[in-house]
This record gives structure tokens, C-alpha cells and sequence, in this order.
């Protein structure tokens, strides 16, 4: 590790920091109905959208299609079920190659369509959650299609236009233009692949090779859906390296902004949650803790990628004279050790699940970092939405301990925690892991599940382990050792997306609309304060203690098992 690499990582939080007021305050003003300088504009756009839609703002709820070039075909079923369902609840899990199956059309009205709309749902019900701890004794808590309209139209859309723009000054691709072919300055040699998708090796068993005098240069609309990939914690990428493809994430200035576009939202929501629950301090409470977590997930990840292999004895572990340390297996030599590992923590920390790395080729440890987090539900800014009503349902987990502690009811912001917002907690909190173990305790025994992993023993465990926590968490990343372009797979893991966006959805709202009945209880001398720094500690400890003691016998078979092994000198 190096002061370099600390400097980084601090410029980049303190920039979180700074945006956390401004798009807070901004947020409450939209969801508020408050008037902001966007609305000269947006309120007709806004009005239309409703007489198209019939929604009452004012009443609160309970083959080849066009922009094809390179003609690609359909995709199968399970690929397709998988595909809608990943990209529908924010998850974006990517059993494919974008540039060489996704056409235009499908890239921008139906991909980029779906990172908005998933994006502001995720806003509409956390804001929905802020509502019924703000509110007292009423039975509504919004009006869903409003909330997520203007998330959609003053959030989103704005930031979305300045951030495409920016990115697009430093050389992301946004074009509609066919691919191009070039001719290679030295022509290559490539082992010929059969029709059955097999190496075809002649009678002598050797490869069958064939020279290649030519390259494709993929290419097509990529800032735009690059700025809400990140800005809505989506995370899909457009091309298959995803932002380490240099069309996506062309210099340090870029990955920055793209880094500080997953945490932005997320950090600013800790802010709206302050003002319109009128308690500012437990805003901040709330951020200190995820601020905390963050930085102990990246610190981790960091000291283990920077220490590099202890196999290899006697080698100089260093990319060039200016990037000292570790292990550069799986990452670009132009961003190095420090924003690899931070942006492997920032990126599943949040459901993004975009990477600039491989997190397979992380050291045991390292890897380990990106899976617990997304075991922790993503609670550390978390996706958009989705990171805020998530920590709440540990918050509510927290009071109630601190409310056992001292022997009386609990209370959070003036609202008794009882026994049905409990139940509806541990409800949340049991439906991840049991979605995520369950499917993976299958996969691990039986060949359909096996036969896809790349590399046996513990990380093979860890890779089937990711695929589906990864799945259920609505992150998308994965540890690319494992093919999840089968039957078994797609279907699996498209089921275990909408488990994990919409049974986790229900008992929140409900916790929500309880909570917004319930009469103002006054503080006193018994009621745990939620502004302190003891509020803080406690949260990060029930965030850790629940995760611990549920995954920690799969992560001790997994990347411990593989880190004390490779202590050991084994290897597989």
C-alpha cells in the first residue's frame, strides 16, 4: 500500500462527502413537491407524462428490429428470461457479451430504459420508507408513479445529461455508427472453433490454426447508458470488459467520475432521510456508519491486492517503477492496485456491479471484500433506493436490541418499534441468505451446477457463491471464472434476482405504512438516542454480527479456506 493510493481513495470519499448535502437537500425539495430551479421545465414534461398515464398527482396510493447494424439474432429463452429479469429489478447480471449480441435498439430502449426505471423505483420506495417514519397517523405514505416519475425526470435525467456530456469529453464512445473493420499491423494465429462451439484439433490431436488478418472495433451509444449504469447503480456494461474497456472508462478523470456516480445518490439519500425525518444529526449517523464500513471493506482489500501472492518467493510483484506492490493479475496496468480494489469495494458496497477489474483474479481476501459486501445487502450507500430502505430494516433490528438492552419499548424517531416491525425485519433479513445458500448448496453438489465453475475446490465454491449472492443482492458482478450461460443458471438466477428486488420489497413497504399510522412518542430519559456516535457503533455491529452469523460457515469454506490453503503452498 502506498500514500499514493491512500491519497486517492480519501479525495475520492471526501468528494461523496461533499455532494451528500447538496443532492440530499435537492432530493427532499423534489420528493417533498417543493419547488427547484429544474421546474420551469420539467412540470410540463411532468404533466403530460401523467394525462398519458391517467395518474392523479394530487391522490396519494396504496429477427432484426431497426438500429441492428451488426444483425444480430435473438437470444434463447432462459438467456432472455435471465437477461429481463436482471435488468428489471436493477441487477444487471450479464450472461453475455453485449457487443456481440445486444443490438442498438435492444442497448437503448430496452437495456438503458429498464437502468432508469429500476433506478427510480428504488428511489420512490425509499423515500416511501422516510415518509412512514416522518409521517404520524396517517394511512398513505405517496404516490408510487409520482415519486418515481420525478426521480426519473429531476433526479436522474438531469445528472444523466451532464454526466453523458463529460464523459463523452473524455473519449466515451456515442455513436450509432456499424462496427468497423481493420487490418492488423502483425496478422495473428487463432486455434479454429467448430460448429458445436469445440477447439477442432486435426488427427494428431494438435490445434487446427487460422490466421486473422483483421479486428472488429465495437463500438455504438455507450456514454449514455455508461452515466446511468453507475448513476443508477445498474452496473451493465456495454461491452464485456465493462469500464475497463477503454471505450467505457477511457482515463483516471473518467474512472473517478464514474466511482463517484455509483456513491452519489446513495450518500445524498443519508441526507434527505435527516431533513424529512426532521433529525439531521441521525443523517449523518447513518453516514458515518456506512463511511466506516466502506472504508474498512476497502482498507481490506487494498492491504490484500497490494501484498500480492506469498507464493511467489523472490519476485519483484510490481507493474512498473511507479506502481509498487501486489497483484496485478486481472487489472488495468492505467488504474493500478489502489482504484481497482477501491472500485471492487465502491461497486458492490452499492447493487452496481460494474467493475474495472476481475475480481476472480483477486487474491482470496480481496475477493472476499466484494462478496461481503453485497452479503450485508448493500447497505453501505447501497444501491439507489435500495442501500437506504435496506440499512432502515437494520436500523429497526438495532433500536430493538438497544431497546432490550434497557428493559423498555423501543423507539426510533418518536415511533414505538414493535412486534409486527420486527417480524417484518428478520422477514427481510431471512429471505437473502435463504434464497442465496439454498441455490448454492444445490449447485455445489450436482453436475448441472459444478460443471460450470472454471477452477476446483474453495474458490470454485466461491464462484458459484458469488453468482448467486451477487444475483439476490441485484448486483450483477461476478467472479468471471464461472459460465452462467446455462439452462440451470439463466433460470436459477433469474429467479433469484426477483426474490431478491421484490420479496425484500413487501415487508419493507409494510414495516413503512406501520409505521406511518403510529402516534409521536416524545423522547425521554429512556430512549436510545439515534444521532450518536453509540448510535453508530451499534449499527455497524448489528450490520456485521447479522451478516457474520449467517454467511460466515459458507465464507469459511470458501475464500478463508482458499487464503489459509495458499498460506499452506496449495494451490489448484
Amino acid at each position: 500500500m502506498t500514500v499514493n493510493g491512500w491519497v486517492q481513495i480519501l479525495v475520492f470519499l471526501l468528494l461523496v462527502l461533499a455532494v451528500t448535502k447538496p443532492l440530499g437537500v435537492f432530493m427532499t425539495r423534489v420528493f417533498s413537491r417543493e419547488r427547484t430551479f429544474l421546474d420551469p421545465v420539467l412540470r410540463p414534461v411532468e404533466r403530460l407524462i401523467y394525462k398519458l398515464c391517467f395518474v392523479d398527482e394530487n391522490h396519494e396510493m396504496q429477427g432484426y428490429l431497426p438500429l441492428n447494424p451488426q444483425k444480430f439474432g435473438a437470444v434463447p429463452q432462459a438467456l432472455a428470461f435471465n437477461t429481463a429479469a436482471s435488468f428489471t429489478t436493477n441487477t444487471n447480471w450479464q450472461n453475455y457479451a453485449g457487443e456481440t449480441t445486444m443490438s442498438y435498439l435492444t442497448q437503448m430502449a430496452g437495456l438503458a430504459y429498464h437502468n432508469f426505471t429500476s433506478a427510480a423505483v428504488g428511489i420512490a420506495l425509499a423515500i416511501a420508507f422516510i415518509r412512514g417514519i416522518a409521517r404520524r397517523q396517517m394511512q398513505t405514505i405517496g404516490n408510487f408513479w409520482v415519486d418515481t416519475i420525478r426521480a426519473t425526470l429531476w433526479v436522474l435525467l438531469p445528472l444523466c445529461v451532464v454526466g453523458a456530456l463529460v464523459l463523452v469529453s473524455q473519449g466515451v464512445v456515442q455513436n450509432l455508427k456499424p462496427y468497423d473493420t481493420v487490418k492488423l499491423v502483425e496478422p495473428q494465429q487463432v486455434q479454429r472453433v467448430g460448429q458445436d462451439g469445440k477447439p477442432v484439433v486435426d488427427a494428431q490431436g494438435k490445434p487446427v490454426m487460422d490466421p486473422v488478418t483483421t479486428q472488429t472495433i465495437a463500438q455504438g451509444p455507450v456514454a449514455s447508458q455508461e452515466i446511468i449504469k453507475e448513476l443508477g447503480t445498474n452496473g451493465g456494461g456495454f461491452f464485456n470488459a465493462n469500464s475497463a474497456h477503454p471505450f467505457e472508462n477511457p482515463t483516471p478523470l473518467s474512472n473517478l467520475i464514474e466511482m463517484f456516480a455509483i456513491f452519489a445518490i446513495g450518500s445524498g439519500l443519508t441526507y434527505t432521510l435527516g431533513r424529512m425525518a426532521g433529525s439531521q444529526r441521525h443523517g449523518w449517523a447513518v453516514w458515518a456508519a456506512m463511511a466506516i464500513l466502506f472504508l474498512v471493506g476497502v482498507t481490506v482489500a487494498y492491504w490484500a491486492e497490494a501484498r500480492g501472492n506469498p507464493l511467489f518467493h523472490g519476485v519483484d510483484q510490481r507493474a512498473s517503477v511507479t506502481q509498487p506492490g501486489g497483484n496485478m493479475e486481472g487489472k488495468e496496468v492505467r488504474y493500478g492496485i489502489a482504484n481497482t480494489a477501491l472500485w471492487a469495494t465502491v461497486t458492490t458496497d452499492t447493487s452496481c456491479g460494474a467493475i474495472n477489474g476481475w475480481h476472480d483474479s483477486f487474491m482470496p481476501l480481496g475477493g472476499m471484500v466484494p462478496l461481503v459486501n453485497i452479503m450485508l445487502s448493500e447497505v453501505i450507500f447501497g444501491g439507489v433506493g435500495s442501500g437506504m430502505y435496506g440499512i432502515l430494516i437494520y436500523i429497526i433490528i438495532a433500536v430493538f436490541i438497544a431497546g432490550l438492552m434497557v428493559g423498555r419499548t423501543p423507539e426510533y424517531l418518536g415511533k414505538k418499534i414493535e412486534a409486527f416491525d420486527v417480524k417484518m425485519a428478520m422477514l427481510v433479513a431471512l429471505v437473502f441468505p435463504l434464497v442465496i445458500l439454498g441455490f448454492a448448496g444445490i449447485s455445489s453438489v450436482y453436475g448441472f451446477g459444478t460443471s460450470s465453475i472454471l477452477n476446483p475446490g474453495p474458490h470454485g465454491l466461491s464462484e458459484i457463491l458469488y453468482l448467486f449472492t451477487s444475483s439476490a443482492g441485484n448486483n450483477g458482478s461476478a467472479f468471471g471464472g464461472i459460465n452462467g450461460n446455462t439452462p440451470w443458471y439463466n433460470i436459477t438466477g433469474g429467479f433469484t434476482m426477483l426474490i431478491g428486488r421484490f420479496l425484500m420489497i413487501i415487508p419493507m413497504l409494510a414495516i413503512a405504512g406501520n409505521l406511518a399510522q403510529k402516534k409521536y412518542v416524545p423522547p425521554s430519559l429512556g430512549t436510545f438516542p439515534v444521532t450518536t456516535p453509540l448510535f453508530t457503533a451499534l449499527l455497524i455491529g448489528v450490520i456485521l454480527i447479522v451478516g457474520a452469523l449467517t454467511f460466515f460457515p459458507a465464507l469459511s469454506l470458501g475464500p478463508i479456506l482458499e487464503h489459509l490453503q495458499m498460506l499452506a503452498g496449495k494451490t489448484f
